[in-house]
């Protein structure tokens, strides 16, 4: 503190405010030109990637993100190659990092790929520059490389351990060359990488300006009150909690392997300057590919924190100085090696339910019922029908969000790994690829009831235009609904089916690598509905009726679950059931 009010009085706080809010400009320029100069519809149009600027010991301090999942990870990165290279100085203008490794330095899996560049001012180490993006391909046994049914991390792709892809402005050709020679799409993968490199040469530029203009003192000292207000504004917020230990358990399906489910747990333990997430006996790592690694939770844990003490602060790493996240080594949420990792999100998203599910009663204005929770990720391959070159198409999916205190969940929406990001249009997969979207439309499957219903999830169908086509689909909460708050209903389970061609239908399932497709089979894919809030039966009856005119629910759903009784031609009220009768005269 006492430096701090130092700092303020030695410079002008007017400019170590336009600084500051110079320095969250650049994430989001920088953000903007990777996106402008990517090569992949993962990238520029799912927006599955993150820049940032760090200090120079690796604290973040801004990020501009598409995936929520990314929160934090830019920061690690930055520090594994302070670790390894900087006590030998081997860290020069001129250089660019490459690391994808999932175990330590930011890694989620192989396929969101790093870079890092030191950024210097007058030959002064200033901070790095950093992102993190998802190629369309880093090699391994299957299309897309990120799969459901590898045994060990070899199997999933390149990996890049933290060295050098630029040394002193020099690229390491044959680093490129070898990358070209293990991937099947190179052109996508290199171009990524290329747009990445832009980024960060944007963001270094940025940064240098910033010390031309205002002096690299000034510069320094904005970068202490920005993390110094963000861990104020931390504090603050915490102190607002209600102070206690708070636990949720709950299961992570499957392991895409056949085993499973695996029991999980949290504490929760909240003072008045610290969160602690207490992940301790949960289950160790397994044989398939949804373990995580603890950056993952730690990252997944990062967004409910702020989504629990502010939504709308902007992320840096003073933020998370009050937050403590604990877990067994060699857990489902921190693998070791040579442990699959491939859909890491399963183990991380589900570690930042356990605290939502843990924390939702207690803190009802800022947390819903459980949602999808998985990012239901799809990667389709084969050939085009038309000029017969070989496509991948891979993307998350949408589902329903839980519904709140005040309000109905969220309909059609990502999970809370995926933030701000979106579904390839349907206009260029159709272009792009050899499938045709037969339909795309809410899953209103009558679940998630109560006093304010849970969002629907969605039926996203495609139709394969060609032979020899494969899906590989990984659908989380398939077995385990979303919860519900306080009375209200649980929602529906997430799951996929096959419409064959020849009139027969296989499924439902919730995970299956490469199933094989033909000519005419359609992929129908149905994300579940959100749980619901409060008892059902406090609905206001003209909403359970607009709620059946739109679909949501039928007129028995009306009648079983809201106690309100309709015409099943007309939809016109006819009366309360007394069941809602008596309980809304206990209730008053």
């Amino acid at each position: 503190m006492n430096n701090i009010q130092t700092l303020m009085k030695e410079h002008d706080p007017f400019t170590l405010e336009i600084v500051r809010e110079s320095l969250l400009s650049i994430g989001e320029e920088m953000f903007h030109t990777l996106a402008r100069t990517s090569m992949s519809p993962i990238i520029y149009e799912v927006l599955d990637f993150a820049c940032g600027l760090t200090d120079r010991q690796g604290q973040l301090l801004t990020q501009g993100n598409g995936v929520a999942g990314f929160i934090g990870t830019l920061s690690y990165m930055v520090k594994d190659v302070i670790n390894k290279y900087g006590s030998t100085n081997e860290i020069k203008p001129g250089d660019i990092f490459i690391i994808n490794d999932p175990y330590g330095g930011g890694g989620t899996h192989l396929s969101d790929v790093g870079l890092v560049m030191p950024v210097f001012y007058k030959e002064q180490l200033l901070g790095f520059s950093a992102n993190k993006a998802h190629w369309t391909e880093v090699g391994g046994k299957d299309p897309g490389s990120f799969t459901n049914d590898s045994t060990d991390i070899y199997q999933e792709g390149l990996q890049f351990p933290c060295i050098k892809l630029c040394e002193e402005g020099k690229m390491n050709d044959a680093l490129v060359e070898m990358i070209k020679s293990n991937v099947r799409f190179p052109e996508l993968s290199v171009g990524d990488m290329w747009a990445q490199i832009a980024a960060l040469k944007i963001g270094g530029k940025r940064f240098n300006e910033l010390c031309e203009r205002y002096g690299k003192d000034t510069v320094e000292a904005s970068i202490n009150l920005l993390l110094y207000q963000g861990e104020q504004m931390a504090l603050k917020e915490i102190a607002k909690l209600p102070n206690g230990t708070y636990k949720a358990q709950n299961f992570i399906d499957g392991d895409g392997l056949g085993n499973g489910p695996f029991p999980i747990q949290v504490t929760v333990t909240i003072t008045d300057d610290e969160f602690i997430c207490d992940f301790r006996g949960s289950h160790p790592q397994v044989p398939g590919p949804i373990n995580g690694s603890y950056t993952t939770l730690v990252t997944d844990i990062r967004t409910i924190f702020l989504a629990i003490t502010n939504p709308s602060q902007d992320v840096n790493d003073g933020v998370f100085r009050p937050l403590k996240v604990i877990t067994d080594r060699a857990s489902i949420f921190s693998a070791e090696r040579p442990a699959p990792v491939s859909n890491y999100w399963e183990s991380g998203s589900s570690g930042a339910d356990l605290v939502w599910q843990a924390l939702a009663s207690i803190l009802p204005g800022r947390l819903t019922a459980g949602h999808f929770l998985s990012v239901c990720s799809v990667t389709l391959s084969g050939n085009h029908p038309d000029f017969g070159d070989p496509y991948l198409l891979v993307e998350p999916s949408v589902g329903g969000w839980g519904a709140g205190e005040k309000h109905d969940g969220q309909r059609g929406q990502f999970c809370i790994g995926d933030g701000e990001t979106y579904n390839i249009p349907a206009e260029i997969a159709e272009a792009r690829y050899g499938v045709m979207i037969d339909e795309y439309r809410l899953n209103c499957d009558g679940k998630g009831a109560g006093q304010f219903i849970g969002g629907a999830g969605t039926i996203r169908s495609y139709r394969i235009l060609s032979d020899q086509a494969k899906a590989t689909v990984t659908y989380g909460r398939h077995l385990y609904a979303p919860w519900g708050v306080n009375g209200g209903e649980e929602g529906s389970t997430n799951r996929f089916y096959i419409l064959k061609s020849d009139g027969t239908s296989d499924g439902p399932y919730g995970m299956y690598a490469r199933y094989p497709l033909r000519d005419g089979d359609v992929l129908k894919l149905v994300t579940g509905t959100g749980g619901g809030y409060g008892n059902p039966y406090l609905r206001p009856v003209n909403q359970v009726i607009r709620d059946v005119k739109n679909g949501y629910f039928s007129v028995e759903d009306a009648e079983e679950k809201f106690g309100v009784v309709m015409d099943r031609q007309t939809c016109r009220f006819i009366r309360e059931t007394e069941k809602r009768k008596q309980f809304l005269e206990n209730m008053s």
